[in-house]
């Protein structure tokens, strides 16, 4: 396993439970990769692989549940509401009607690291290099979006590069529930309110780079001020809790998803926008598809040789169809075109008026496109 990121540090766990010995190997130490300022939205298609793996648990302590997701389009004035009753029959099942939850990476990191060392199974290398790859039966690359893995194994990855970038801040927040999440659509580009606790909130803010990097380098009021004008009346930004950090963004998906023994998982395989908070989640469904083949390699119905290529085939609808869903959200959303702002008034009117419409569209969400409630 190289990289033990959130998504490696699982993937190891995943394929521990399912009767493998695992290598994981990370150039950065334990304290390094706890080392972040940044906050996830789980779905619940993540919920689903942290119970199997007896991760919730001890992660529910650290989860910021949000109840309702307030859906506005900033253009129009439109606006649609997602609670919990909303929710698909898979999800709603589990009796939580959380629509989903925002996790800090550190106590993740925190959590999946001390999970590593209680398995026996588990071998960590972190802080160092690999120490043997040879008569290894997979090799999994968790190692980001940069893998250097990928790259030695010669897989081809296609990347486009949206004018946008994303800046992530954490605040403290007046004007909006605890338990209450947002997602902006403005003409410049999304805006995410995602709640941690009380008035605490991680934004993620989406704009043209150059305008994210000067708003980087503003003092804290200048700062504040100019994300109070960004935001909604109702919601007042009061202090900065952590430095505004501003990074690119891209479409990207590698191509095959596997070569010889080697297969790619996480931002070594995709990334996305950060529009709908999909990416970490679909992350931890290639985890998921891992275990399941690992299981049955471990249960001898499938060859060891032929878990790649399954792999592979197995996560390509998932991964196409929640890069084009978040392409087609940026683009659509990200602008005033006139021929437009009619179809998204009519789109979100119908979200309003329809249950078994949002139920769809939040099941996409939260399950994965793969897994629409179609009943």
């Amino acid at each position: 396993m190289l990289g033990a990121g959130p998504t490696g540090a699982l993937a190891a766990l995943a394929l521990a439970q399912a009767g493998w010995r695992v290598q994981l190997c990370d150039p950065l130490s334990a304290a390094a990769l706890a080392e972040r300022s940044r906050a996830y939205a789980l779905t619940h298609s993540s919920r689903e692989l942290l119970e199997q793996l007896d991760l919730w648990r001890p992660l529910a302590p650290h989860l910021a549940p949000f109840r309702s997701l307030e859906l506005c389009d900033r253009a129009t004035g439109d606006q649609v509401s997602f609670r919990g009753a909303d929710l698909p029959p898979d999800a709603a099942a589990a009796g939580d009607p959380a629509v989903g939850w925002i996790l800090q990476h550190a106590p993740l990191m925190q959590v999946l690291l001390a999970a590593v060392a209680q398995r026996p199974a588990i071998e960590a290398c972190l802080g160092r290099e690999p120490q043997r790859e040879a008569g290894m039966d997979l090799v999994v690359a968790a190692d980001g979006h940069r893998s250097p893995s990928r790259r030695a194994a010669g897989i081809h990855q296609w990347s486009r590069p949206y004018r946008q970038g994303c800046l992530t801040v954490q605040v403290g927040l007046r004007g909006s529930a605890p338990d209450q999440a947002w997602e902006l659509f403005r003409p410049e580009g999304p805006f995410a309110v995602l709640p941690l606790g009380g008035e605490a909130f991680q934004l993620v803010w989406s704009a043209p780079i150059e305008r994210l990097r000067r708003l980087e380098q503003l003092e804290p009021v200048a700062f504040l001020e100019a994300l109070s004008a960004a935001l909604p009346e109702r919601l007042q930004p009061e202090v900065l809790l952590d430095q505004p950090r501003a990074f690119p963004v891209a479409l990207e998906v590698a191509w095959p998803l596997r070569r010889g023994r080697l297969v790619v998982v996480g931002e070594a395989a995709h990334r996305s926008h950060p529009v709908g908070g999909q990416g970490l989640n679909l992350c931890w469904r290639d985890v998921q598809e891992l275990g399941r083949l690992a299981a049955l390699v471990s249960a001898g119905r499938l060859g060891v040789r032929r878990l790649p290529g399954r792999y592979a085939r197995r996560r390509w609808l998932d991964i196409l169809l929640v890069l084009l869903a978040t392409d087609a959200l940026v683009r659509i959303f990200s602008n005033r075109a006139p021929l437009l702002l009619p179809l998204r008034r009519l789109a979100l009117a119908a979200l309003a008026r329809w249950r078994w419409l949002r139920r769809l569209s939040l099941g996409a969400m939260t399950l994965g496109p793969c897994r629409l409630p179609l009943g």
